[in-house]
């Protein structure tokens, strides 16, 4: 989340900031250099990468949820996943 998304939104919304054709001929100017339909492009885009990653993940966890779970019993919550789990334990007091 704090890598992909928000690297890569940033990366998208800066990309129609800053982007020129003095660097890529074939490309367009951004928002900086006059052009603000590239950063409208760039924005609308990004929305709609984060709605389809929101959908498809929720419905993903639904599916995982009625099919295996997503919780472990209150009991091996309460006694520690590193145990309930692995069979290990996490520090040795």
């Amino acid at each position: 989340m704090g890598v992909h998304c928000v690297g890569g939104t940033l990366g998208a919304l800066a990309t129609g900031l800053f982007a020129t054709v003095a660097v890529n001929p074939a490309g367009a100017n951004g928002l900086l250099y006059g052009n603000p339909k590239l950063f409208a492009i760039q924005a609308l885009a990004a929305g709609i990468s984060l709605v389809y990653s929101f959908v498809v993940s929720l419905i993903l966890l639904k599916v995982l949820d009625k099919t295996m779970g997503l919780r472990v019993e209150e009991e091996e919550e309460r006694m520690g996943l590193d145990l309930s789990e692995h069979g290990e334990a996490g520090y040795n007091w």
